[in-house]
């Protein structure tokens, strides 16, 4: 008789000799956490035990033509036009369209798998752009290129070692509050409570 098959646990994804190279190279302090398989910034935050202001989230940008690294605080949101200003700042030319190229255009242009792009530009030849709110955390979680594994270390070491630009193109995201429902009062049915009176008084 034929053996079943078991199904296969997935693997946890390596960290990227690459970008330990890369690190060394760069002689920046630094510390590797390894972690269980995570896909979401917020899913990082959690799982590494960090405030969610100190994972920066990571996003390929096509500006026009040209393709840049932007990190932003997990927190934030991106304003798109406020991110084309900052560009169109640094070339000294009008940005005039500012878009996320979709997945299959990522793993073209930098050959890697699906949201396993790296914080790091210089390994992918990318300019790289900072939002401003990063420099509010003095240490902040950047993604490895793994999802399990994610390199920590001080903002202001990452935006040296990066040649960053810096720029105010981050928005806090709005935190809807839950409704508290309010208890009703019970009220008591007058006409009884007088009745138990007059029956006490008896």
């Amino acid at each position: 008789m034929p053996k079943k098959k078991t199904p296969s646990k997935k693997s946890k994804t390596k960290l990227p000799a690459k970008l330990v190279k890369y690190l060394e190279k760069a002689g920046v302090k630094h510390e590797i956490l390894e972690h269980k398989t995570v896909y979401t910034a917020y899913d990082a935050a959690i799982t590494t035990r960090r405030k969610i202001n100190e994972i920066a989230k990571s996003l390929l940008v096509k500006a026009d033509r040209d393709y840049y690294l932007v990190i932003l605080p997990a927190d934030h949101n991106l304003d798109f036009k406020k991110l084309g200003k900052c560009i169109g700042a640094r070339t000294k030319k009008p940005v005039k369209a500012v878009k996320i190229p979709g997945e299959k255009i990522m793993e073209k242009l930098l050959k890697v798998k699906a949201g396993a792009m790296s914080a790091f530009g210089g390994l992918h030849k990318l300019p790289v752009i900072v939002d401003k709110g990063m420099s509010k955390a003095k240490k902040a979680v950047f993604s490895s290129g793994s999802f399990n594994h994610s390199v920590e270390m001080a903002v202001r070491d990452f935006i040296r070692m990066e040649d960053a630009v810096l720029g105010s193109f981050g928005v806090k995201k709005k935190i809807k509050k839950q409704k508290t429902v309010k208890a009703k009062k019970v009220v008591k049915n007058k006409k009884t409570v007088k009745a138990k009176k007059k029956a006490k008084n008896r």
